[in-house]
């Protein structure tokens, strides 16, 4: 398909170029998918890429945000009409604001992104509808959640535990409803698994959010920014995400066998979590991100681990097992070097 003598390959070739440099992590995960679903997660992931950004955009005000939030969502949600000139114009107008807005923003990939986000939508477009609904949905419950908690920003944390896991839903917790979503028009048996049991795909992404935010506290808190909540300590917010991670584990465990590339994909994502908060555990008051940030042997080593742990859940269940209960696990004492 070519558009303006722009092809799909085209467009693919940026979307994998581009996450490469906007994400270390997901550039290793999504990649493990099939290629139907890699070109979709991989999609979504950046498209949420763009409203983080405007998050965390410091150098605009909380209605500029605001207003960008609402012309991206307006952009994305034009993908599912059959207006293309409307759509452009869509697309157009929110380049145009988010760039003019952000022009002393520091992440240039970042940037980059924005500036190609009809490129990104193209893709998007050539997504079935079923996945343009879900990511649509994805997308307007990210966009219209973050709004809400543009003005809730502050140095003294969120409200409460409630406050703080509807955050972690509407930042992460509905990209993993979107993604149960579109494993499921994938792979019946797993749409049959998962019935009945979806708040275990929104624990699966607010593990992994609650894990970042509790990485990058140190670095929120030197901006003015506190995402944890005021009546809960570290321990207690540690303690809270490890019960995340056990529903993360059972919601693997529904993961069928022969969809192996889905099964790694999650793997390698919770293990990466597993792995962090481990780390946090360990850090005496660190004092940056990069403190307890994992080390490159350290990822390539588990990366390995979930090629096994994939073909056999055993492995699996006993990773997890060893790193809730010691510290003195291999996998640890790997990250102290």
């Amino acid at each position: 398909m070519k558009i303006n003598n722009i092809s799909l390959e085209d467009d693919l070739r940026y979307q994998e170029s581009i996450l490469k440099s906007v994400s270390r992590t997901f550039a290793l995960t999504i990649p493990l998918l099939p290629k139907n679903l890699e070109k979709v997660v991989g999609n979504t992931y950046l498209l949420c890429r763009i409203v983080d950004t405007i998050e965390d955009a410091a150098q605009i005000t909380v209605d500029q945000k605001k207003i960008l939030s609402d012309l991206f969502l307006e952009a994305v949600l034009g993908q599912q009409g059959h207006d293309i000139p409307a759509a452009k114009l869509k697309i157009d107008a929110f380049i145009l604001a988010c760039i003019n807005a952000l022009k002393s923003y520091p992440n240039q990939n970042e940037l980059d992104l924005i500036q190609n986000t009809a490129t990104v939508l193209r893709i998007l477009q050539s997504c079935s509808q079923e996945e343009k609904v879900a990511i649509g949905r994805c997308i307007s419950i990210m966009s219209n959640g973050m709004s809400r908690f543009h003005a809730k920003q502050n140095k003294d944390g969120l409200a409460d535990l409630q406050e703080f896991e509807e955050y972690c839903y509407v930042v992460a917790g509905v990209v993993g409803e979107m993604l149960t979503s579109v494993f499921a028009l994938k792979s019946p048996l797993f749409a049959k698994a998962i019935k009945n049991k979806e708040g275990l795909a929104r624990a699966f992404g607010q593990a992994l959010q609650m894990t970042n935010i509790l990485k990058d506290s140190p670095d929120d808190r030197q901006r003015g920014v506190n995402w944890k909540p005021k009546d809960l300590n570290h321990s207690q917010l540690i303690a809270i995400a490890q019960k995340k991670l056990d529903e993360s584990l059972t919601y693997i465990h529904l993961i069928p066998k022969n969809e192996f590339g889905i099964r790694r994909f999650c793997i390698l994502a919770f293990g990466l979590a597993v792995l962090t908060i481990k780390r946090i555990k360990l850090a005496d008051n660190f004092q940056s991100g990069h403190d307890v940030k994992l080390s490159r042997n350290t990822v390539k080593t588990f990366y390995i681990y979930s090629w096994l742990a994939a073909r056999s859940l055993f492995f699996l269940d006993l990773f997890y097992k060893l790193n809730k209960s010691s510290f003195n696990h291999p996998m640890i004492k790997k990250m102290k070097h």
